[in-house]
C-alpha cells in the first residue's frame, strides 16, 4: 500500500486556510503576470529569488511533510470516510519515520565518506608515487644511456700513446707490452735555463750535450765547457737526400780536434739516405774509416729523416726496409768497437721502424718539449733546437743524457 493512492490531497484540503495572513488565493492563471528572469514562485504564490532556490527546495519539503501529517489527521477525524485504525496510521507513520531516518544515514554516511576522500586522508603530496615509479625508471634509462655514450667517447688511452704528426694531426697508438719501458721519474728533473738536468737523492747524474755541425760555424769549445756542457755530439757526414753521394761535414775535424782539447767528450752522428742495406754497410764504414785516427768516448749514432717539402731517396721505403738500413749499420759500428744508438722523434721511431726489431740499441730522443712522451727507453733526449747558450752565437740543440758513456 502507498500513501498516495489513500489521501487526495487537493480535494480535502482548502488554501484559504493556510494564506489568511496574505488574504491571497493561488490561482494558476495569474503565473503568467508575474514571471520575469528575477522571481519564482512557490506552490502558495508566494515570491522568491531564483538565486535562492536551495532554501524554496528545504521549504517546499518541510511543507510536505506537514502537509502528509495534517493530511492523515483530517482523514481520521472525517466520518464520511472509512476510519483508519490507530495501529495502521501509527504503523504507517513509524515506517515512514524509518524510511526517512533510514535515507539520512545513508546521506550522512556518503557525505562522511566524500569528506574523508577529499580531506581525511593522512596522504601528502610526496605519497602520490602514481607516476614517480615509471618516470624514475625512464629518468635511470636516460642516465644509463648517456653514461655509456659518455664512455664510449671517452676512451681509455692507458695502453696508448699520442703521436702528433707534422700537420698537427694526432692519432693513438698501443704500446709495445713487449718492449721495456722507461722509468725516469720526470719529477726528478731540473730545467736551469738552458740546461736540462736529472737528480736522485740530491745527486746530479745525468749529463748535458750539444749536437753541432757546420750550420754553427764557429764554436767556442771553453765556453760551452763553461756554461755546463758536458759532452758535444758532431755531425760527421752525410749521404746526399737525392744525388746519394757521401760527404764529410766540413767543421768535423775542426770541432773534433777543438772539442777535445776542451775536455769535453765526443760522440758523432750520421745522416743516412741509404736505400739499401749495402748503402747502409757502406755509410758505416766512411764513419769507421773517418774515426780510425781518432778518439770519441759517445756513441756513433744512426741518423735517417725526411727532408721536409723535398723528395728524397729513401722516401719509398717501407717500415722493415728502413728497420734492416739501420740495423746493418749499428751492427757494423758495434763490430768496429764503438757504442751504436739511432735518433728520431716519436713520430718517426714508433711509425717508421720496428722498435720491436732493434731491442739493445739505445735511442736518442727528439722532442722539443717539457717533459719527454716516449714510453720505451731512451738513453738521450734532445729537449730543445732553440736553446741559447755560452760558445754559440746563434741556436743551439741542447740534449741531456742519462748515462755516463764515458765510463763504458
Amino acid at each position: 500500500m502507498k500513501l498516495d493512492d489513500d489521501f487526495d490531497l487537493e480535494n480535502e484540503y482548502e488554501y484559504d486556510d493556510i494564506n489568511d495572513e496574505d488574504d491571497y488565493v493561488y490561482e494558476p492563471d495569474d503565473v503568467e503576470d508575474y514571471e520575469d528572469d528575477i522571481y519564482d514562485r512557490t506552490p502558495y504564490g508566494r515570491k522568491i529569488p531564483q538565486n535562492s532556490s536551495v532554501m524554496a527546495t528545504a521549504f517546499i519539503s518541510v511543507s510536505v511533510v506537514i502537509l502528509l501529517i495534517l493530511s492523515l489527521v483530517l482523514m481520521t477525524n472525517q466520518s464520511g470516510k472509512p476510519a483508519v485504525s490507530g495501529n495502521s496510521v501509527s504503523s504507517s507513520y513509524a515506517q515512514s519515520v524509518s524510511d526517512a531516518e533510514a535515507l539520512h544515514a545513508e546521506n550522512a554516511q556518503m557525505s562522511h565518506s566524500v569528506d574523508d576522500l577529499i580531506s581525511g586522508s593522512s596522504l601528502t603530496a610526496d605519497d602520490l608515487t602514481i607516476w614517480e615509479d615509471d618516470y624514475t625508471e625512464s629518468e635511470e634509462e636516460s642516465v644509463s644511456v648517456n653514461e655509456s655514450e659518455i664512455a664510449e667517447e671517452e676512451t681509455d688511452h692507458s695502453l696508448q700513446t699520442e703521436i702528433i704528426h707534422e700537420d698537427g694531426s694526432s692519432e693513438w697508438v698501443d704500446i709495445n707490452p713487449y718492449l721495456d719501458l722507461n722509468t725516469y721519474n720526470f719529477a726528478n728533473l731540473v730545467y736551469r735555463s738552458p740546461l736540462m738536468m736529472y737528480y736522485e737523492n740530491n745527486t746530479r747524474i745525468s749529463y748535458v750535450g750539444v749536437d753541432l755541425s757546420k750550420l754553427q760555424d764557429y764554436v767556442d769549445f771553453n765556453e760551452l765547457k763553461s756554461a755546463g756542457v758536458d759532452y758535444v755530439m758532431l755531425r760527421l757526414g752525410q749521404r746526399g737526400y737525392q744525388t746519394g753521394e757521401l760527404s764529410m761535414d766540413e767543421y768535423f775535424y775542426e770541432n773534433l780536434r777543438r772539442a777535445s782539447e776542451a775536455d769535453l767528450d765526443v760522440g758523432v752522428y750520421f745522416f743516412s739516405q741509404a736505400i739499401t742495406e749495402e748503402e747502409a754497410l757502406e755509410e758505416a764504414e766512411y764513419v769507421i774509416s773517418a774515426l780510425s785516427e781518432n778518439e770519441i768516448q759517445y756513441p756513433v749514432v744512426f741518423y735517417m729523416d725526411n727532408v721536409s717539402g723535398m723528395e728524397c731517396r729513401i722516401d719509398d721505403l717501407d717500415k722493415m726496409e728502413r728497420t734492416n738500413i739501420a740495423l746493418t749499420f749499428m751492427e757494423r759500428i758495434e763490430e768496429a768497437g764503438y757504442i751504436p744508438m739511432f735518433y728520431g722523434d716519436k713520430e718517426w721511431l714508433i711509425q717508421n721502424l720496428s722498435l720491436g726489431s732493434m731491442i739493445g740499441y739505445d735511442i736518442w730522443y727528439a722532442e722539443e718539449s717539457d717533459l719527454p712522451d716516449f714510453p720505451y727507453e731512451f738513453a738521450m733526449w734532445q729537449y730543445t733546437t732553440s736553446g741559447r747558450i755560452e760558445g754559440i752565437s746563434g741556436n743551439a740543440n741542447l740534449s741531456i743524457c742519462f748515462i755516463d758513456y764515458s765510463v763504458r
